[in-house]
């Protein structure tokens, strides 16, 4: 005889938590603390069955049990009379409106949720007696949706439904449809304590309602009760079947397993356990291994493994031949997969709409755009009818590679194969258009679009703004932004970057900073690229103060700057001259764990240079080059410069025999700054092989090289010199600047005469 437990309507109950590890779940205790329940027992299931409830002298049944005492007299309610009517109907006839009305909320009301619940418990059972399985799920999922918005807890309908030991198979059907409908609504903690509950009273629960479980566990990636639910069904049954091991191995492929490797031991694990159970793998099985090869660029393995099992006479189908095609393709030679193709027709199985599809895909992506044609002919021919997937891989080829008019084409030959447009296909055009900068023919798809009645998605207004702000048509760009947001669609965080970055290198700093704010009021949030565009603008426009104002607005916005912020600030400062802070905001990257760049080094290298602190500045370029930084020609340049301002040029030419050395090509500023260093040391003879070194490699001299030179000359006293650079700077159509004429001592007025 089984006793149910009951919940009161005002008793909260706690139920403990699962910690689940493999093989475990059968020992695992379920408790209450503190519960306030109603005992009713299964014995007033058999008196449940009369048309008019029950009598007040009812008959002694010996199947009662003798260690029960039955009350000489039942005052049985009017609303548990009608539903020990509604019950009796039920029984006789199978009546499913009746049965359904027990679970309504008017019903439960009215009659109260203790009889109500013990009334649907026969009932279900009567449903499972005899066979009527979906009837049994339908119930129990209304008597979940009632537990739910009841605020019930969900733990409790198991033993409210257990009704004898006595009766397994009955129950089981009952518990078997529980742990399904739990299972499918997402309540995967509940449908595993079914499952426990069930084995700890010693009913086996039926192996495909326990699949359709594990299904659930690896869909919702609940990974510990998925493992330790399949080591107690290898451990206490029931047995794993096929179909077990194959929900296995398709979590393996698409769990939280980040190494390739731990996938591969992992599926193969799965499929050695099933071959050694006993149990034959089936198409599917074979088809989740390849595919689980071919996902992590096992590919040739993959189709070994094909040819393994065609020779055994193993079951293949067209899917493990795809899995091939497509590892082929991501892996960016579409080649290969085009000859698996054609393996696979020589040894008879007909390649589908997706084994062309994804070849077509992958040939487009890698730029063959005639061979994806031929394919989608050769489709045709084969009486295979192209998808719309087929057609939006060319159409997406074509508008990528600029041949907007074959793509132009494509898309009109979609619509007269009865294919209807959707955003996407109109997206590809509207995209392909705007990376051209032909925005009219963009925005006529737009309009044409929404004729269509085809609600354009965040993608379709992204691709517009970026292309206006290409072209440096920022109003208009704001225009689609306001479209955007009037039509509650929020725009990509990269798309308001694109504005913001517009906004800068148009100067309009305060008009970025102001489109910052409104991304946050609609709840975009900048990020540390939209942090860095506005900074960068700031420190060009000399305005590093107001810039490092940013650094705690991040900070309270949880965004931690990167080295790309630091150093931009850095740059920024040094600029301006200002060294303390610049240095400051090295030290303050140190500290938070920032690891400096090629950026920030070259900018530290800068400012000692320019201080003339040659050994910190050799400190950092040395170090610079121990963290695998490449110093580029900037970093050199200032280095050589540093060199040349402290006298010491044998140095400064040698680090600019290291850069010719690393195929740095020198700049004229390269140039220039060794130059001037051996003018001031007198070595006219070097400066001059400098120059003509400069001529050899087409590198033109700019006026701050000819000043260098005329300033050099006029230190040797040798004026003739002088005038001759002047002469020659002149020729070569530069301009003299107010340094040059200071220098010569000359006017404005006698160049123009000249």
């Amino acid at each position: 005889m089984g006793m149910c437990l009951i919940p009161g309507r005002n008793c909260l109950h706690s139920v403990s938590r699962l910690f689940h590890q493999p093989g475990t779940l059968r020992n695992q205790v379920i408790f209450t603390n503190s519960i306030c329940c109603r005992v009713f027992y299964a014995a007033s299931t058999a008196f449940a069955l009369d048309d008019y409830g029950f009598d007040s002298n009812p008959p002694a049944e010996d199947n009662l049990g003798n260690d029960i005492t039955m009350p000489r007299k039942v005052f049985i309610s009017k609303r548990r009379r009608k539903l020990c009517h509604k019950v009796a109907t039920v029984f006789k006839s199978l009546n499913w409106e009746v049965a359904r009305g027990v679970t309504s909320w008017s019903t439960i009301r009215k009659c109260g949720f203790p009889h109500s619940i013990n009334a649907f418990r026969t009932i279900v059972h009567i449903y499972a007696s005899v066979g009527m399985h979906s009837q049994v799920y339908a119930l129990l999922r209304d008597m979940v949706c009632y537990y739910q918005e009841a605020n019930f807890d969900l733990f409790f309908l198991f033993p409210n439904l257990l009704d004898s030991p006595n009766e397994a198979e009955r129950s089981r059907v009952v518990f078997d449809a529980l742990m399904k409908v739990y299972a499918a609504n997402s309540l995967v903690e509940q449908a595993v304590d079914v499952y426990v509950q069930a084995m700890k009273i010693g009913l086996t629960l039926n192996i495909f309602s326990i699949n359709f479980l594990l299904k659930c566990l690896a869909e919702a990636n609940r990974g510990n009760y998925l493992l330790s639910l399949f080591e107690d069904l290898k451990n206490f049954g029931p047995r794993p079947n096929v179909y077990t091991y194959t929900i296995m191995m398709n979590f393996y492929c698409r769990g939280d397993y980040r190494q390739d490797e731990v996938v591969i031991e992992k599926v193969t694990e799965m499929l050695n356990e099933m071959e050694d159970s006993g149990e034959a793998p089936s198409v599917v099985t074979y088809s989740t291994f390849i595919r689980a090869l071919c996902k992590v660029g096992y590919v040739e393995i993959a189709f070994d493994f094909i040819c393994e099992l065609r020779s055994k006479s193993e079951p293949l189908n067209s899917y493990c031949y795809n899995a091939v095609i497509e590892g082929y393709c991501q892996r960016g030679e579409p080649d290969k997969a085009l000859g698996i193709l054609e393996e696979m027709k020589t040894c008879g199985f007909t390649p589908d709409v997706y084994s062309y599809s994804i070849l077509i895909d992958g040939f487009c992506e890698s730029g063959d755009l005639e061979k994806g044609l031929s394919l989608l002919e050769e489709m045709e021919s084969s009486d295979i009818k192209p998808s719309l997937v087929s057609y939006g891989s060319l159409l997406k080829g074509f508008c990528k590679n600029g041949m907007m008019d074959i793509a132009l084409d494509i898309f009109h030959r979609i619509g007269t194969l009865g294919y209807e447009y959707d955003v996407h296909a109109y997206g590809f055009l509207i995209n392909g258009y705007c990376v051209q900068g032909d925005m009219d023919s963009a925005c006529k798809l737009l309009k044409e679009m929404m004729r269509n009645n085809l609600t354009p998605i965040a993608s379709n207004y992204s691709n517009l703004i970026h292309g206006f702000c290409k072209i440096g048509c920022l109003h208009k760009a704001l225009v689609f932004f306001s479209v955007m947001l009037k039509e509650g669609i929020f725009p990509l965080i990269r798309t308001c970057n694109t504005m913001v970055h517009e906004y800068c290198s148009k100067w309009q700093l305060e008009e970025a900073l102001k489109l910052m704010d409104k991304m946050r009021d609609q709840g975009i949030m900048p990020n540390t690229f939209t942090y860095n565009a506005v900074i960068n603008g700031l420190c060009k426009d000399r305005k590093s103060e107001r810039a490092l104002e940013l650094i705690p607005v991040m900070l309270k916005s949880n965004i931690f700057p990167n080295v790309v912020n630091y150093s931009t600030l850095m740059d920024g400062c040094a600029k301006q001259l200002k060294t303390k802070k610049a240095l400051m905001l090295y030290a303050m990257m140190l500290k938070v764990g920032v690891t400096p760049d090629a950026i920030a080094y070259t900018v530290l290298i800068n400012i000692f240079s320019r201080g003339r602190r040659m050994s910190d500045a050799c400190y950092f370029f040395k170090e610079m080059i121990g963290k695998d930084l490449l110093p580029d020609k900037v970093s050199y340049t200032s280095v050589i410069a540093g060199f040349c301002r402290t006298g010491k040029v044998k140095k400064a030419l040698g680090v600019f025999k290291e850069m010719l050395q690393r195929d740095h090509l020198p700049s004229a500023v390269t140039y220039t700054c060794l130059i001037d260093g051996f003018c001031k040391v007198k070595r006219m003879d070097m400066a001059i092989m400098l120059v003509d070194e400069m001529t050899r490699k087409n590198i033109a001299l700019d006026i701050v090289t000819y000043n260098v030179l005329i300033a050099g000359y006029k230190r040797l006293r040798c004026l003739d010199r002088a005038y001759d650079v002047f002469d020659e700077m002149r020729k070569e159509g530069i301009t003299p600047d107010p340094i040059t004429l200071k220098m010569l001592g000359l006017d404005g007025d006698v160049v123009k005469d000249c």
